[in-house]
Protein backbone atom coordinates (compact mmCIF):
# COMPACT_ATOMS: atom_id res chain seq x y z
CA UNK A 1 0.00 0.00 0.00
CA UNK A 2 1.29 3.77 -0.68
CA UNK A 3 0.65 6.63 1.67
CA UNK A 4 0.49 9.70 0.54
CA UNK A 5 -0.85 13.33 1.63
CA UNK A 6 -2.02 16.50 -0.11
CA UNK A 7 -0.20 19.76 -0.58
CA UNK A 8 -0.86 22.35 1.41
CA UNK A 9 -3.35 24.06 -1.12
CA UNK A 10 -7.00 24.08 0.12
CA UNK A 11 -8.79 23.10 2.94
CA UNK A 12 -12.62 21.36 3.70
CA UNK A 13 -12.97 24.51 6.16
CA UNK A 14 -13.08 27.69 4.83
CA UNK A 15 -12.64 29.36 7.72
CA UNK A 16 -9.26 27.83 8.08
CA UNK A 17 -7.38 27.65 4.68
CA UNK A 18 -4.28 26.00 4.27
CA UNK A 19 -2.01 27.89 2.11
CA UNK A 20 1.62 26.61 2.57
CA UNK A 21 4.98 26.55 0.64
CA UNK A 22 4.46 23.93 -1.97
CA UNK A 23 8.17 23.51 -2.64
CA UNK A 24 9.06 23.24 0.93
CA UNK A 25 6.14 20.66 1.56
CA UNK A 26 6.71 18.53 -1.72
CA UNK A 27 10.39 18.25 -0.58
CA UNK A 28 9.21 17.22 3.00
CA UNK A 29 7.06 14.56 2.02
CA UNK A 30 9.88 13.07 0.06
CA UNK A 31 12.60 13.15 2.61
CA UNK A 32 10.46 11.89 5.14
CA UNK A 33 9.42 8.77 2.91
CA UNK A 34 5.64 9.54 2.11
CA UNK A 35 5.23 8.05 -1.36
CA UNK A 36 2.80 10.67 -2.71
CA UNK A 37 1.39 14.19 -2.41
CA UNK A 38 -1.65 15.53 -4.14
CA UNK A 39 -3.64 18.57 -5.03
CA UNK A 40 -7.16 19.48 -5.05
CA UNK A 41 -8.58 20.98 -8.31
CA UNK A 42 -11.61 23.53 -8.74
CA UNK A 43 -11.83 27.17 -10.55
CA UNK A 44 -13.82 28.27 -7.94
CA UNK A 45 -14.26 26.25 -3.92
CA UNK A 46 -15.65 27.25 -0.62
CA UNK A 47 -12.17 27.85 0.78
CA UNK A 48 -9.30 30.06 -1.19
CA UNK A 49 -7.66 27.31 -3.36
CA UNK A 50 -4.54 27.27 -5.88
CA UNK A 51 -4.66 26.06 -9.35
CA UNK A 52 -3.88 22.11 -9.42
CA UNK A 53 -1.39 21.34 -12.66
CA UNK A 54 0.51 24.72 -11.54
CA UNK A 55 1.43 23.12 -8.03
CA UNK A 56 1.67 19.67 -9.08
CA UNK A 57 4.40 20.86 -11.83
CA UNK A 58 5.92 23.05 -8.76
CA UNK A 59 5.83 20.05 -6.62
CA UNK A 60 7.41 17.58 -9.39
CA UNK A 61 10.27 20.26 -10.01
CA UNK A 62 11.65 19.85 -6.77
CA UNK A 63 11.44 16.39 -5.61
CA UNK A 64 13.05 13.32 -7.56
CA UNK A 65 11.38 10.47 -6.62
CA UNK A 66 7.86 10.85 -4.77
CA UNK A 67 4.38 10.28 -7.31
CA UNK A 68 2.94 13.52 -7.69
CA UNK A 69 -1.15 13.10 -8.08
CA UNK A 70 -4.31 15.31 -8.56
CA UNK A 71 -6.63 14.26 -6.03
CA UNK A 72 -9.06 15.17 -7.65
CA UNK A 73 -9.06 16.57 -11.27
CA UNK A 74 -12.34 18.05 -12.81
CA UNK A 75 -12.37 17.09 -15.73
CA UNK A 76 -15.11 18.25 -17.31
CA UNK A 77 -14.09 21.81 -16.31
CA UNK A 78 -12.20 22.02 -18.98
CA UNK A 79 -11.38 20.93 -22.83
CA UNK A 80 -10.26 16.91 -22.19
CA UNK A 81 -7.52 18.01 -24.93
CA UNK A 82 -6.08 20.73 -22.99
CA UNK A 83 -6.53 18.18 -19.57
CA UNK A 84 -4.50 15.75 -21.61
CA UNK A 85 -2.08 18.35 -22.75
CA UNK A 86 -1.77 19.59 -19.62
CA UNK A 87 -1.28 16.33 -18.16
CA UNK A 88 0.92 14.84 -20.66
CA UNK A 89 3.41 18.08 -19.88
CA UNK A 90 3.09 16.92 -16.50
CA UNK A 91 4.41 13.39 -16.74
CA UNK A 92 7.53 14.60 -18.99
CA UNK A 93 8.75 17.29 -16.49
CA UNK A 94 7.92 14.71 -13.28
CA UNK A 95 9.56 11.31 -14.98
CA UNK A 96 6.30 10.18 -15.31
CA UNK A 97 5.72 10.30 -11.68
CA UNK A 98 2.06 11.33 -12.10
CA UNK A 99 -1.07 9.90 -10.80
CA UNK A 100 -4.57 10.99 -12.60
CA UNK A 101 -7.18 11.26 -10.28
CA UNK A 102 -10.57 12.40 -11.96
CA UNK A 103 -13.90 13.51 -10.27
CA UNK A 104 -17.33 15.19 -10.85
CA UNK A 105 -16.82 17.87 -8.37
CA UNK A 106 -18.21 18.22 -4.92
CA UNK A 107 -22.07 19.74 -5.32
CA UNK A 108 -20.93 21.56 -1.88
CA UNK A 109 -18.66 24.00 -4.08
CA UNK A 110 -21.63 25.21 -5.88
CA UNK A 111 -21.79 25.70 -9.34
CA UNK A 112 -20.21 29.18 -9.72
CA UNK A 113 -16.96 27.53 -10.89
CA UNK A 114 -18.71 25.48 -13.86
CA UNK A 115 -20.49 28.68 -14.83
CA UNK A 116 -17.24 30.67 -14.86
CA UNK A 117 -15.30 28.09 -16.87
CA UNK A 118 -18.34 27.80 -19.63
CA UNK A 119 -19.18 24.12 -18.43
CA UNK A 120 -22.22 22.89 -17.24
CA UNK A 121 -22.63 21.53 -13.94
CA UNK A 122 -25.80 19.55 -14.63
CA UNK A 123 -23.92 17.26 -17.45
CA UNK A 124 -20.72 16.90 -15.41
CA UNK A 125 -21.14 13.19 -15.27
CA UNK A 126 -21.82 12.55 -18.60
CA UNK A 127 -19.02 14.78 -19.30
CA UNK A 128 -16.44 12.91 -17.53
CA UNK A 129 -17.41 9.45 -18.95
CA UNK A 130 -17.19 11.31 -22.23
CA UNK A 131 -13.66 12.86 -21.51
CA UNK A 132 -12.16 10.00 -20.07
CA UNK A 133 -13.15 7.67 -23.60
CA UNK A 134 -10.55 9.79 -25.17
CA UNK A 135 -8.13 10.98 -22.72
CA UNK A 136 -5.63 8.11 -22.57
CA UNK A 137 -5.86 8.22 -26.29
CA UNK A 138 -5.19 11.85 -26.14
CA UNK A 139 -2.43 11.45 -23.91
CA UNK A 140 -0.57 9.16 -25.41
CA UNK A 141 -0.23 10.75 -29.17
CA UNK A 142 -2.92 8.80 -31.02
CA UNK A 143 -4.87 9.84 -33.49
CA UNK A 144 -8.41 11.03 -31.47
CA UNK A 145 -11.86 12.03 -32.72
CA UNK A 146 -13.52 14.20 -30.44
CA UNK A 147 -17.15 14.68 -29.61
CA UNK A 148 -17.62 17.54 -32.00
CA UNK A 149 -16.02 15.49 -34.59
CA UNK A 150 -12.19 17.35 -34.68
CA UNK A 151 -9.16 15.06 -35.24
CA UNK A 152 -6.04 15.41 -33.49
CA UNK A 153 -3.23 13.85 -32.38
CA UNK A 154 -1.47 15.56 -29.55
CA UNK A 155 2.52 15.89 -29.72
CA UNK A 156 4.82 14.85 -27.79
CA UNK A 157 3.15 11.67 -26.98
CA UNK A 158 3.02 10.63 -22.88
CA UNK A 159 3.14 8.07 -21.03
CA UNK A 160 -0.74 7.44 -20.08
CA UNK A 161 -0.82 7.79 -16.02
CA UNK A 162 -2.54 5.37 -13.60
CA UNK A 163 -6.05 6.53 -13.18
CA UNK A 164 -8.17 6.65 -10.26
CA UNK A 165 -11.96 7.73 -10.64
CA UNK A 166 -13.53 9.30 -7.31
CA UNK A 167 -16.68 9.36 -5.97
CA UNK A 168 -18.50 8.07 -3.29
CA UNK A 169 -21.20 6.29 -4.84
CA UNK A 170 -22.27 3.55 -7.26
CA UNK A 171 -22.25 5.92 -9.81
CA UNK A 172 -18.58 6.81 -9.41
CA UNK A 173 -17.77 2.65 -9.23
CA UNK A 174 -19.09 2.08 -12.08
CA UNK A 175 -17.08 4.65 -13.94
CA UNK A 176 -14.05 3.35 -12.53
CA UNK A 177 -14.57 -0.15 -13.47
CA UNK A 178 -15.15 1.05 -17.08
CA UNK A 179 -12.49 3.76 -17.25
CA UNK A 180 -9.95 3.55 -14.25
CA UNK A 181 -7.20 1.36 -12.06
CA UNK A 182 -8.55 2.10 -9.03
CA UNK A 183 -11.86 3.66 -7.37
CA UNK A 184 -11.01 6.72 -5.01
CA UNK A 185 -13.28 6.90 -1.57
CA UNK A 186 -13.58 9.46 0.89
CA UNK A 187 -13.81 8.05 4.45
CA UNK A 188 -13.98 4.43 3.57
CA UNK A 189 -13.17 2.41 6.46
CA UNK A 190 -11.03 -0.92 6.12
CA UNK A 191 -13.82 -2.98 6.39
CA UNK A 192 -15.94 -1.14 4.01
CA UNK A 193 -13.02 -0.92 1.26
CA UNK A 194 -12.92 -4.82 1.64
CA UNK A 195 -16.75 -5.37 0.37
CA UNK A 196 -16.21 -2.61 -2.14
CA UNK A 197 -13.50 -4.20 -3.49
CA UNK A 198 -16.13 -7.04 -4.37
CA UNK A 199 -18.35 -5.05 -5.88
CA UNK A 200 -16.44 -3.21 -8.06
CA UNK A 201 -15.51 -6.21 -9.02
CA UNK A 202 -18.87 -6.93 -10.34
CA UNK A 203 -18.88 -3.85 -12.44
CA UNK A 204 -15.90 -4.58 -13.84
CA UNK A 205 -17.22 -8.23 -15.25
CA UNK A 206 -19.44 -5.79 -17.21
CA UNK A 207 -17.02 -4.08 -18.94
CA UNK A 208 -14.83 -7.49 -19.51
CA UNK A 209 -12.09 -5.18 -17.48
CA UNK A 210 -9.66 -6.08 -14.35
CA UNK A 211 -11.19 -4.95 -11.24
CA UNK A 212 -10.10 -1.57 -10.33
CA UNK A 213 -8.27 -1.65 -6.91
CA UNK A 214 -10.03 0.99 -3.97
CA UNK A 215 -8.02 3.55 -2.70
CA UNK A 216 -9.10 5.63 0.01
CA UNK A 217 -8.90 9.72 1.63
CA UNK A 218 -8.61 9.58 5.59
CA UNK A 219 -7.56 11.66 7.93
CA UNK A 220 -5.41 9.13 10.61
CA UNK A 221 -5.99 8.72 14.54
CA UNK A 222 -3.77 11.49 16.46
CA UNK A 223 -2.65 8.74 18.45
CA UNK A 224 0.45 6.88 17.05
CA UNK A 225 -0.47 3.57 17.70
CA UNK A 226 -3.53 3.84 16.15
CA UNK A 227 -3.05 5.21 13.75
CA UNK A 228 -0.58 2.21 12.66
CA UNK A 229 -3.41 0.14 13.38
CA UNK A 230 -5.37 2.04 10.57
CA UNK A 231 -2.58 1.74 8.35
CA UNK A 232 -2.26 -2.22 8.80
CA UNK A 233 -6.19 -2.16 8.92
CA UNK A 234 -6.30 -0.51 5.33
CA UNK A 235 -3.40 -2.50 3.94
CA UNK A 236 -4.75 -5.58 5.09
CA UNK A 237 -8.03 -4.37 3.41
CA UNK A 238 -6.19 -4.41 0.01
CA UNK A 239 -6.08 -1.13 -0.39
CA UNK A 240 -4.20 0.27 -3.18
CA UNK A 241 -3.39 4.35 -2.06
CA UNK A 242 -4.34 5.80 1.20
CA UNK A 243 -4.04 9.46 1.37
CA UNK A 244 -3.84 11.15 4.47
CA UNK A 245 -4.68 14.99 4.66
CA UNK A 246 -3.26 17.00 7.40
CA UNK A 247 -5.27 17.78 10.45
CA UNK A 248 -4.83 21.33 10.58
CA UNK A 249 -2.40 24.36 9.22
CA UNK A 250 0.29 22.82 10.33
CA UNK A 251 1.07 20.57 7.51
CA UNK A 252 4.66 19.46 8.18
CA UNK A 253 3.65 17.91 11.98
CA UNK A 254 0.96 15.86 9.88
CA UNK A 255 3.95 15.07 7.12
CA UNK A 256 6.06 13.74 10.05
CA UNK A 257 3.36 11.93 11.66
CA UNK A 258 2.00 10.02 8.49
CA UNK A 259 5.36 8.71 7.65
CA UNK A 260 5.67 7.59 11.43
CA UNK A 261 2.19 5.63 11.06
CA UNK A 262 4.02 4.57 7.27
CA UNK A 263 6.17 2.50 9.63
CA UNK A 264 3.42 0.19 10.53
CA UNK A 265 3.83 -1.03 6.73
CA UNK A 266 6.92 -2.48 7.59
CA UNK A 267 6.64 -4.24 10.15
Amino acid sequence: MLLGTFLPTSTPDPAHPILGDVRAAARLAEEVGLDSVWSTDHLVASAPILESTVTLATAAAVTDRIRIGYGVLLLALRPTAWAAKQIGALQYVSGDRLLLGVGTGNPAHGDVGWRAAGASFTERGRRTDEGLRILPDLIAGHPTTLPDGTELALSPAATVPPILVAGNGPRAMRRAAEFAGSWLAIGLSPGESATAAAQLSDFADEHRRPAPTVSVVAPLPDDLAQAYDVVSAYADAGVEHLIAPPRDADWRAGYEFAAKAKNALRR
